[in-house]
C-alpha cells in the first residue's frame, strides 16, 4: 500500500535532522516520474535524463533550507530540472559542430527510441517538437503535455505570462506549419 504524503508533510519532515532522509526519499517517490519526464522530452535519451535527473535531486537535497515556500515545493524543484536540463542541452551543444548536427542527433535518437514510438503521424509530430528552440519545445512540453497553466509556468520559469502565451503560439505555429509541409 502506497501512502500519498503531501508537500506540507515533507516539508515538516525535511526540516528535522532526524526525519530528513526520509523526507528526501518520499520527495523522490513523489515526484521523481513527472521531473523523469519532463526531462525526457527534452533530451530524449534515458541516460542523459536520469543524469540530469540525479542532479536535480542532489540540488533539492543540498539547497533545501533555500527553500523559502514562495511557490511549491513541486514548483521549485521543476525549476532546477528545468535549469538543470537547460544546461546540459548548453553543454551538449557545445561539443557538436551546429545546432543542425545537435537536431539530427536528437531526431535520430528519437527514432531509435521505444518510449516515443507511435504511428507516422505521431513521429512527425515529435519530430516537429524536437526541431523546436529549447525554449519554445520547453514551453510547449510544459502546457501540452504536462497541462500547467501560464501562471505555473511563469514561476518555474521566472518569465511573464505574457511571454510565455508568445512563445507558445510561436510552437504551435511552427509545429502546425512543419506538420503541413511534411505531410504523409
Amino acid at each position: 500500500m502506497k501512502i500519498n504524503f503531501t508537500e506540507q508533510k515533507i516539508l515538516h519532515l525535511m526540516k528535522s535532522e532526524s526525519t530528513r532522509n526520509e523526507a528526501f526519499g518520499l520527495l523522490i517517490s513523489k515526484y521523481k516520474e513527472r521531473l523523469y519526464w519532463h526531462i525526457r522530452k527534452m533530451v530524449v535519451s534515458h541516460e542523459d535524463t536520469n543524469d540530469i535527473l540525479q542532479n536535480t535531486f542532489i540540488k533539492v537535497y543540498q539547497g533545501f533550507d533555500s527553500f523559502r515556500g514562495d511557490s511549491s515545493l513541486f514548483t521549485w524543484m521543476y525549476r532546477i530540472a528545468t535549469n538543470e536540463t537547460l544546461n546540459f542541452i548548453e553543454q551538449k551543444k557545445r561539443f557538436l559542430s551546429s545546432q543542425e548536427e545537435y537536431n539530427e542527433k536528437k531526431l535520430a535518437l528519437l527514432e531509435s527510441v521505444q518510449e516515443f514510438a507511435g504511428d507516422e503521424l505521431q513521429k512527425k509530430f515529435q519530430r516537429a517538437i524536437q526541431l523546436l528552440p529549447e525554449k519554445q519545445r520547453l514551453v510547449f512540453n510544459m502546457k501540452y503535455f504536462d497541462n500547467l497553466k501560464f501562471s505555473e509556468m511563469s514561476e518555474i520559469l521566472q518569465t511573464s505570462v505574457g511571454a510565455l502565451k508568445a512563445s507558445y503560439h510561436l510552437a504551435a505555429k511552427k509545429i502546425e506549419e512543419y506538420m503541413l509541409q511534411n505531410s504523409l
